[in-house]
Formats: C-alpha cells, sequence, structure tokens
C-alpha cells in the first residue's frame, strides 16, 4: 500500500495516499459515508497499469484527516466537501483531473465539475446528479424512499447523535447490508473501513451533514456564497460516466434515470447488475473501466 501523505489547505490538512506514476494523469477517487479509501482498493491497480496518477483521500471527518482550528465548524454540507475537493487540488498543485466517488465523494466530485470546470477533466459519479437540491427537502418522498432515508432521520435527533456516537461501526455495518444486499463482505473488509470512523470529528460532521441538508442546521457562513451557487442545480459540462449498482438500497436505480437533463457534455449512464450502493468495492473493474472509458485526458 502506497505511502500516507498529508496535503495541507486552509481548512485541513487531508490525509492521501498516492499511487502511479507522479507525471501520470491525475484521478482523484472520493469515498462516501460509511466508507472509508479503502473501497477503492481493488480499482487502483487497473488505474495505474493504465499509467494514471491516482490519489485516494480522507474526507473531512475520516480517518488521519484533521482540522486546523478547533474554531472551525464541523461542517459536513455539501459545500464543505467541494471546496475541500478544490483545496485539495490547489494544494497538490494539480490544475485538472478526473473525478470519480460516489456518495459524500460523488457529490464532492459533481460539485467540482459544475462550480469550477476547469479543474475537471472528466467525472465519474454513481448515481448520476449529486447536488442536494436543498430547497425541495422538504418534499415528501415515496413511503419506500422514506423508509430507505431512516437513518437520516434518525440523525436529525439528539437520541441519533448519541446513537453515532455510541455505535458508529453498528450503524455503519448495518448501513453496509441494507445498501448492498447482494455484497457478501466480511468483517476483516468492513474492518478496515471502520477503523476510519474513529475520527474524533466523525460524528460531528456526519450529524451536520444530515441536517443541513433538510434545512434543519445552519451551514458554515464562510460556504454561504456556493451554498447559494448550489441552489440553482448548475450543470455539468465535463465528460460524465454514471455507474448506478441495479441492486443499490438508498439510491434505487430509477431514481438517476433522468438525470441526463442535468449534463451539457457527453453524458453515459451505466446500470451495474447485482451492485449496490459501493459501487467501488462490489464492482471495481467495471467502476475503473468507467474511468477508463472517458474521453483521453
Amino acid at each position: 500500500m502506497a505511502t500516507l501523505r498529508t496535503a495541507r489547505t486552509p481548512t485541513l490538512e487531508i490525509a492521501y495516499r498516492e499511487h502511479g506514476p507522479p507525471d501520470g494523469p491525475p484521478v482523484l477517487l472520493l469515498h462516501g459515508f460509511p466508507y472509508s479509501p479503502r473501497g477503492y482498493d481493488a480499482v487502483v491497480p487497473s488505474l495505474v497499469a493504465a499509467g494514471r496518477r491516482v490519489i485516494v483521500p480522507w474526507l473531512r471527518g475520516y480517518g488521519p484527516t484533521r482540522f486546523l482550528s478547533a474554531a472551525t465548524p464541523r461542517s459536513g454540507q455539501q459545500a464543505a466537501l467541494g471546496q475541500d475537493l478544490r483545496d485539495l487540488l490547489d494544494a497538490l498543485a494539480i490544475p485538472r483531473a478526473v473525478l470519480a466517488g460516489y456518495d459524500w465523494g460523488g457529490r464532492a466530485a459533481c460539485i467540482l465539475a459544475a462550480l469550477w470546470p476547469e479543474r475537471c477533466a472528466g467525472l465519474v459519479t454513481c448515481t448520476g446528479y449529486n447536488i442536494q437540491d436543498i430547497a425541495a427537502s422538504a418534499r415528501p418522498a415515496s413511503p419506500e424512499q422514506e423508509h430507505r432515508l431512516w437513518y437520516q432521520y434518525y440523525f436529525h435527533t439528539e437520541r441519533g447523535r448519541a446513537g453515532l456516537a455510541a455505535n458508529r461501526a453498528g450503524i455503519a455495518r448495518l448501513l453496509w447490508r441494507l445498501w448492498s444486499p447482494e455484497w457478501d463482505f466480511d468483517e476483516a473488509t468492513f474492518a478496515a473501513s471502520a477503523a476510519d470512523f474513529d475520527n474524533s470529528d466523525f460524528v460531528e460532521v456526519v450529524i451536520q451533514s444530515y441536517r443541513h441538508r433538510y434545512g434543519y442546521a445552519p451551514g458554515d457562513p464562510a460556504l454561504e456564497g456556493i451554498e447559494a451557487r448550489l441552489a440553482t442545480q448548475p450543470p455539468i459540462a465535463a465528460p460524465t460516466i454514471a455507474p448506478h449498482g441495479e441492486a443499490d438500497g438508498v439510491g434505487p436505480v430509477e431514481g438517476s434515470a433522468s438525470h441526463a437533463r442535468f449534463f451539457t457534455g457527453p453524458y453515459e449512464r451505466r446500470v451495474i447488475p447485482r451492485v449496490g450502493h459501493n459501487v467501488p468495492q462490489e464492482a471495481p473493474d467495471a467502476f475503473a473501466r468507467c474511468i477508463l472509458d472517458l474521453p483521453a485526458q
């Protein structure tokens, strides 16, 4: 496994691992909740074999990534994730990269592609367009989808905050099973990722994320300008491939069927059979293929 490295941004010391030739076309692989960079362990070799420089960071609140100041709000709002990604590219002096992610990581990638298109050479985003429409968050979904989102409503309560603090690994293990019902992961695979939930900021970042997206918690004042831009649901022009697991237990496959309207550049949706929410770890070859099938960088 590649050596652990860190990059200092205005807000964070972001931990990451880097693989492949330093002069290769850069690819950033971005994990989601409740997952970790270990989800990309089987994706990286294919990209390195193709000559890519691969960077796999820990998001804020995960693993060795740390806030620089105790005064910085422990926000998990979407604007924070997008700004962190932009700051990481700046810290690594990468002007432009392919961005690939799912869940929170897919959201960060979509935000950078939409707001700073000159930094995105290509995009792989699981479940399609991942920028939240916070203004519409009060509209109920179908009863089935409301049921799938139980954990979000749980986190809106102080009981949920206490539950996550006391049972972060237990909640994550349950979500893995519910969201990827056909993935028979073993305990060692889960434990490798669960170790990254022991970050002292994990609970606060997660709770703020799930409250902010419904308007139940204030955002970081420093990020309000970005949130205002995201509220317009900006389109994405970068060449994009959107894989979606056919068995996704939290974001059903039909949810991305109409997402082409958000993309003004080349766009392809790929449904991955018998795969759930964690596409990179459940179908690493298919996920790597999405990246390598993007137009030449």
